[in-house]
């Protein structure tokens, strides 16, 4: 049997390298993380033993309140809310194949019995990205109190940019563009179309209101920012649900640009156009 004599069991332990307080902080962060994932209680002594008691629900609750499960929620409402914005440029851009077109999908769309508690889902997809995003951004504004005194760019090894600095930014401005968007146009002036089966004409509500260019100016701002949220928001949801390689992640970044150019740049187009020709 080897025996060991305090001597040097002290120096060799004077030895190890020390950890810095920022480390010290990640790693209890990450020890936090791991337990609330495994449903253990976040508030431990001594003695760390899990919940077995909680139900399934507990342990879920649990798993999204924790940093990686919050990062996997605003990925997946993020992802939802970007299908929802190629089916919405999609409706849209029907107004360019004139009133009857674009008034016939709009009364087909409003008359669908499914069109109400797919609003509502939708409201909620929307409420619990904007709620998630915002925890996450407090979380880590609590976590480094003290902000950095000067900022540098980390050059091509970083995937930092002006669209991924400014999420909070652009979200809250996309969310008072959506209720002045949803007044506008679900709620604003009704008129019926002349017809033996008369039914809304949206065409002229959308006509009445991009003729007047403050409104063009209006939408066109919103749109620019949609497009500049969805230029970082594409491709990090998609990594925040697993896809993270450098095979791919490059063209997913360059994809998400493409489609934000695309839904922003489209969307900017409709008053502009109407504008122009009306």
């Amino acid at each position: 049997m080897l025996y060991t004599s305090p001597l040097s069991s002290a120096q060799s332990h004077n030895h190890l390298p020390k950890r810095s307080a920022a480390q010290r902080a990640a790693r209890f962060a990450c020890g936090a993380d791991i337990a609330a994932m495994r449903g253990f209680s976040e508030k431990t002594s001594d003695t760390i033993s899990p919940m077995r008691g909680s139900s399934s629900f507990v342990r879920f609750q649990r798993y999204f309140s924790s940093s990686v499960g919050t990062k996997l929620l605003i990925g997946i409402t993020g992802l939802l809310l970007f299908v929802y914005m190629i089916l919405h440029l999609a409706g849209n851009a029907l107004i360019f194949a004139g009133a009857g077109l674009f008034n016939e999908y709009s009364h087909k769309l409003i008359s669908n019995p499914l069109i109400i508690p797919i609003e509502i889902g939708l409201a909620l997809v929307f409420l619990l990205h904007i709620a998630k995003a915002v925890r996450m951004v407090m979380a880590n504004q609590a976590a480094r109190p003290v902000r950095y005194a000067k900022k540098v760019n980390a050059g091509h090894t970083s995937r930092k940019s002006f669209a991924s600095s400014t999420m909070i930014g652009s979200g809250l401005i996309i969310l008072v563009f959506v209720l002045v968007h949803i007044k506008q146009f679900k709620y604003g002036a009704y008129y019926q179309t002349i017809s033996d089966s008369p039914i809304r004409d949206l065409y002229r509500t959308e006509i009445e209101v991009f003729r007047n260019p403050f409104w063009v100016l209006f939408y066109v701002i919103g749109t620019v920012v949609v497009g500049l949220h969805l230029r970082h928001g594409i491709s990090s949801g998609f990594q925040s649900i697993g896809f993270d390689h450098p095979l791919y992640t490059r063209r997913l970044t360059i994809i998400g640009i493409v489609l934000a150019v695309i839904i922003g740049g489209g969307l900017g187009l409709i008053p502009v156009w109407v504008y122009l020709t009306h």
